[in-house]
């Protein structure tokens, strides 16, 4: 696909860049003649189609039909730009939701490779309505169960960024194309570029991914992969302990690595371990659950406290890639913020199983990553793919701003995620558990902790000061709060420990 500097890609270019050799099957719907000059007689409008037709060498501005990425069938509609801007009119809107429709009754993931300038001016609100029908089709897709992915070429705005591109369960972006609902030509003539271009939307957590043309099909394929559909898959497992000096080699482990290399596509690789449930520990010693040497739990809530806070204790980046071979981040709330302390995706295991996961980084969860993680868990959720969740964080940022931004709210979200997830939830606290911020991320009935954390229902240093101690009793309150990781195993609340 050509760079936003040389000449568009067609619609077929697009579509073939990522079936390959694989093949495209065209689909058409019955034939609807539209009145002369279209329904509302503009003139020389049936002259501008013919032109068009002449130019492009199709009847309208979206050709669909089924084809294969990689290894996976999916239904495909791709938009011709150089039809009329790629615009949508009745036709159109015929055309969108005959494919959304493919892919509902033969049951297949729908990818739309999207270039539009939005509705069709010479059609008007005959045009316009096409948006709703989009709308329409898309909701049934979601409610079967289908995953929706959208790449958005250059440039995809109006009617079309606001439904076929933005409503996609994941979005990907062509590096430099113009993207955003207010097109060139309607914008005001002040307003930074940078917020209509992939990037920028990358930015404002509007888009997951930026991926080079060349990395997209192998991106694509590793997404359908994840997204499924999927049948009845098992709980994400329990991740194995990590130690401050990294994980212990594992047999079979093989190096892992995240798909696309562009702008928001992740960070790091890692090796991919196998992992049981670790094994439940009262107050003496725990035990590794990869067999390895015996981690000795932390005999004081203040000495607890003091490893949660190490700073050579593993992450969460350490965490995810020892667990997935590949992982595939989901980026920003979808409401103009992201959180870089919270890591949101799907990924999929050495054997090829798919979790999605939601992992805070150690740092106070800001509105936007507790928007992020209730956007992953409500998709896993809907496509059948189990969640693990990694909690770490010293609680929800409490500053002015994240007020302002609906902390209460967000973690409200959350918390009512995660309760009505119909696919099992599988959370590990691997350092800080502080308070309802973390809580927020944790199963009910699945919650596992390593040797290295602790939970409490308030930081020790808080608690100290809401009951008038001095600071010096700090060490004595986190004791009484009863925070270490045996403790949560005893009170209830972990089914095991960790390493």
């Amino acid at each position: 696909m050509p760079d936003a500097d040389s000449a568009r890609a067609t619609a077929r270019e697009a579509i073939a860049l990522l079936t390959g050799a694989a093949g495209f099957t065209e689909h058409r719907p019955p034939p609807r003649p539209l009145p002369p000059d279209g329904p509302l007689g503009w003139a020389g409008y049936d002259a501008a189609r013919e032109r068009a037709s002449a130019r492009t060498g199709e009847e309208e501005s979206v050709v669909y039909g089924t084809g294969v990425v990689g290894d996976r069938p999916c239904a495909l509609l791709s938009f011709e730009f150089g039809f009329l801007g790629g615009s949508l009119g009745r036709n159109t809107g015929d055309r969108l939701a005959a494919a959304y429709e493919l892919a509902l009754t033969r049951r297949l993931p729908l990818l739309a490779l999207v270039a539009t300038g939005g509705s069709r001016m010479q059609e008007g609100m005959v045009a316009l309505t096409q948006l709703q029908r989009v709308a329409a089709a898309s909701t049934r897709l979601r409610a079967a169960g289908l995953p929706q992915i959208a790449v958005v070429r250059d440039p995809t705005t109006g009617g079309g960024w606001a439904t076929v591109g933005a409503g996609a369960d994941v979005v990907l972006a062509l590096p430099g194309a113009q993207v955003g609902f207010a097109g060139s030509r309607v914008r005001p003539p002040d307003a930074d570029p940078y917020a209509y271009s992939a990037e920028g939307q990358f930015a404002a957590g509007q888009v997951d991914a930026v991926v080079p043309a060349d990395e997209l099909a192998a991106t694509v394929t590793q997404w359908l992969r994840a997204l499924g559909p999927h049948e009845d898959l098992p709980a994400a497992p329990v991740p194995r302990a990590l130690s401050a000096a990294g994980p212990e080699p594992t047999a079979g482990a093989g190096t892992g690595s995240t798909a696309g290399t562009g702008t928001g596509a992740g960070a790091g690789t890692g090796s991919t371990a196998g992992a049981g449930a670790g094994s439940t520990a009262g107050a003496g010693a725990g035990s590794t659950a990869g067999g390895g040497a015996v981690a000795p739990l932390p005999g004081t809530g203040r000495e607890a406290v003091a490893r949660a806070r190490d700073p050579r204790r593993p992450r969460a980046e350490a965490y995810l890639a020892d667990y997935f071979a590949v992982r595939l981040p989901l980026h920003g709330d979808r409401s103009g913020a992201t959180d870089p302390g919270l890591l949101c995706g799907l990924g999929l295991r050495a054997d090829g199983q798919p979790a999605a996961y939601v992992a805070q980084c150690g740092t106070p969860t800001r509105p936007a990553g507790y928007r992020a993680a209730a956007r992953t868990v409500r998709l896993a959720d809907r496509l059948g793919v189990p969640v693990l969740t990694l909690v770490d964080t010293p609680g929800a940022a409490n500053d002015a701003e994240a007020e302002r931004a609906g902390a209460g709210a967000a973690i409200a979200d959350t918390f009512a995620a995660i309760a009505a997830a119909r696919v099992p939830v599988t959370t590990l606290v691997i350092g800080e558990g502080g308070s309802g911020g973390a809580l927020a991320l944790a199963a009910p009935d699945n919650t596992h902790a390593t040797v290295d954390s602790y939970f409490s229902v308030i930081a020790p240093e808080l608690a100290a000061a809401i009951l008038k101690r001095p600071p010096s009793e700090t060490g004595a309150t986190a004791d009484q709060l009863r925070l270490r990781p045996q403790d949560l195993v005893e009170l209830g609340f972990a089914l095991s420990i960790v390493g």
